[in-house]
């Protein structure tokens, strides 16, 4: 696709007292190239001086795709005119890269106080679209923009508030005056572009559930959608899906059957991160074999194959090149693999070795994740659990909003070395956080003497531990890989955390 684009420009002056005012506003889509981007409107009015206004992200599109936009309002006053006429372009600059939407080097034009223009030969656009809800906000406003070319006859809002086991529709009011949705009843549209502005409002008291698409039919029949590109229109609260599971170093029958399960399975629950424990590969006299590399394989197999770590500790089951992996829809960066063991042999089970990886979410921000398969407490996990942490703390630089410490711990909850983790008083552990929340903020925030019997029934060893600074939150947490969720694929199971940002 391309890397930026452009959807509309507004371009709106408002007469009442006790100044005259002009807001310009731009619309774009971009192409997620990375976290840390900068996106620009370079722009004259009629004075012909070229300013820089920057834009800021607005909402995700899919995985892929972002929506971003820039608004800026000017007064007129004795001593400054308004823009009147634009002209202008948009930058984007990523990864030392400078991509442009400049109209194929004309700039693109938008005259004083003509209202929407759409771009890039649409017919339909949702216009002024809000990305998230008030508290309590129980009604919306949702504007169309259409193409006076396309000869609309009617614009109707596709909803649902059940993710479409029923739908409902809503008939657009056409708005003949462009003052009639803006807050001022002195704006006008003197229409310059031909562009219709058509209106609705739904109101329900679920409007976090709320999706919705809206239909365009022209007066000979033909019919356009706005859907979003396929994703709807919604106001989910932005989330980062996180999967640890323990892969049992090829000792699965009908592994490759279940290689695919898996992968079909992070496919359809939409899961961002996967760490992957036991991850083997075919030994080869110690040189290892890419190809039939397990987390090569689930990666392989993804709709859209994901960013990938690797690395092994020691020889499993006198045959593999054991290891642990970071899977990733979202880019990594500072890539790291260290041995947090004593040991380093690698004929030694009990060489331990972790990778690290910072993952840039666009929505987010950068997130260090590490993906570890410790030794039992009697084999070294006090040593290494305390490596480890080391490690984490020197990686946490001030951009970092989240650390993360997954994987196979081997330390039963309410052991001693899960005590260990406790005593930290750096790192809590997510699962606890969701589905037992009395017990964790006994255990983790009271250091209730009595801790070990809160936990006399949990026999996990897997977990996400997260910095208690971090700047997410666990929502929820499930188990799943079992006899009654997507069926066993290891002798552990997975555990599947979604977080949001605080």
């Amino acid at each position: 696709m391309t890397q930026i684009k452009l959807l509309y420009v507004e371009n709106v002056i408002t007469r009442k007292s006790p100044q005259t005012q002009q807001k310009l506003t731009f619309f774009m889509q971009v192409e997620n190239l990375g976290y840390a981007k900068q996106i620009e409107v370079i722009w004259a009015g009629e004075d012909g001086i070229w300013q820089t206004l920057p834009a800021q992200h607005h909402s995700m599109l899919g995985y892929n795709r972002e929506y971003w936009s820039a608004s800026i309002t000017f007064a007129l006053t004795e001593n400054q005119s308004l823009p009147g006429n634009i002209k202008f372009s948009l930058r984007y600059r990523v990864a030392g890269k400078e991509y442009f939407d400049n109209n194929n080097k004309h700039n693109y034009f938008s005259a004083a106080d003509s209202g929407i223009r759409l771009a890039n030969n649409q017919s339909l656009q949702n216009v002024n679209f809000s990305n998230c809800l008030d508290d309590n906000q129980q009604s919306i406003a949702i504007a169309a923009a259409v193409d006076q070319s396309f000869h609309a006859a009617s614009v109707i809002i596709h909803w649902t508030i059940d993710n479409w086991k029923t739908a409902r529709q809503t008939l657009c009011q056409f708005k003949r005056n462009y003052w009639d949705i803006t807050l001022s009843s002195n704006a006008r549209n003197p229409n310059q572009y031909s562009t219709q502005l058509w209106t609705a409002t739904i109101s329900h008291p679920e409007l976090a559930k709320l999706q919705y698409a809206i239909s365009c039919e022209s007066q000979t029949q033909k019919t356009v959608w706005d859907n979003n590109h396929g994703h709807n229109y919604s106001f989910p609260r932005e989330q980062l899906k996180v999967l640890i599971l323990n892969l049992h170093c090829y000792q699965e029958e009908n592994q490759d059957e279940k290689f695919t399960r898996i992968a079909k399975t992070i496919n359809e629950l939409e899961i961002d991160i996967v760490c992957l424990q036991e991850a083997a590969e075919y030994w080869r006299d110690g040189q290892g074999d890419w190809e039939s590399n397990a987390a090569k394989i689930i990666n392989d197999r993804l709709s859209r194959p994901f960013y990938i770590h690797y690395d092994w500790s020691h020889l499993g089951f006198a045959k593999y090149r054991e290891g642990v992996a970071i899977l990733s829809r979202y880019p990594l960066s500072k890539h790291e693999a260290r041995y947090v063991s004593d040991s380093h042999d690698k004929y030694n089970i009990h060489s331990r070795k972790v990778v690290k990886a910072r993952v840039e979410v666009p929505y987010l921000g950068f997130i260090n994740v590490f993906s570890a398969h410790l030794s039992w407490i009697e084999d070294g996990f006090r040593e290494q659990f305390q490596r480890l942490r080391a490690w984490a703390d020197d990686s946490n630089s001030g951009d970092i909003k989240a650390t993360l410490l997954c994987g196979d711990f081997n330390i039963t909850a309410g052991t001693e070395g899960y005590g260990l983790v406790i005593n930290s008083h750096e790192y809590e552990d997510q699962f606890l956080a969701v589905n037992k929340q009395g017990v964790f903020d006994k255990v983790f925030r009271v250091n209730d003497a009595h801790w070990r019997d809160l936990l006399a029934d949990d026999y996990r060893i897997d977990y996400i531990f997260m910095n208690k600074n971090s700047q997410l939150k666990a929502t929820s947490a499930k188990v799943i890989f079992t006899d009654q969720d997507y069926g066993r694929v290891s002798d552990h199971f997975g555990y599947l955390i979604t977080f949001e940002s605080v």
